[in-house]
């Protein structure tokens, strides 16, 4: 079992679409679960969209996350948590107490960047309860022809925290997939390319 929390500490880095097509991903291997944390529950948003009785089981754990994680580890092989975009918020605290696993996203921005650095004490902190957490930033949104995403893992390396060598682009499959209530694996040829990468990031973080 792998227990996933994408953490953020700002709106926009496109924390859920991540969190819903790693989940996707997940699922293609063992019953996987998102609980979704955030208050604007944009995960359950995504899973009311669809209309795939197969598409990965979002359940509402924002008011209580530590007893949705107790009941969604009786039944599944993955949790993906989808926290709130602050690393204050008290839900971000349980899950980073409770996960194997942080991923946190970041776009290609100075304030994507800024906000980060806030995230490397919550880790610290939490690894006093949580000894074995791993934490691992993710580019997200990359546009590779940019001077400033080329910059990027330059400016990360300077962190604590470890980067993945798989980054994620900047595509419009991302998007339309999510608007559609799918993943990027449910769009063929359209979203192969996208699920490459899906699949490249959830092999490189699972066995570091």
């Amino acid at each position: 079992m792998a227990i996933i929390a994408l953490v953020g500490n700002k709106g926009g880095a496109g924390k859920t679409t991540l969190c819903v097509n790693l989940a996707s991903a997940l699922n293609e291997t063992a019953p996987t679960v998102i609980l979704d944390a955030d208050p604007q529950r944009s995960s359950l948003q995504w899973r009311e969209l669809s209309d795939n009785a197969d598409a990965v089981s979002v359940l509402d754990a924002v008011d209580d996350l530590p007893s949705a994680i107790l009941t969604a580890r009786r039944t599944y092989g993955h949790l993906v948590i989808d926290c709130p975009p602050s690393v204050h918020a008290e839900q971000t605290a349980h899950a980073l107490e409770r996960a194997e696993l942080a991923l946190i996203p970041v776009q290609p921005s100075p304030l994507d960047l800024w906000a980060t650095v806030h995230i490397e004490g919550r880790v610290a902190a939490a690894r006093g309860r949580n000894p074995d957490l791993r934490a691992v930033l993710v580019i997200n949104q990359m546009e590779p022809r940019t001077n400033l995403s080329r910059l990027m893992r330059e400016a990360l390396s300077e962190m604590s925290l470890p980067v993945a060598d798989t980054a994620i682009r900047r595509r419009m499959t991302f998007r339309s997939a999510v608007l559609e209530g799918r993943s990027v694996l449910d769009l063929g040829s359209r979203g192969r390319a996208a699920a490459v990468e899906i699949r490249a990031l959830i092999k490189e973080v699972l066995k570091r």
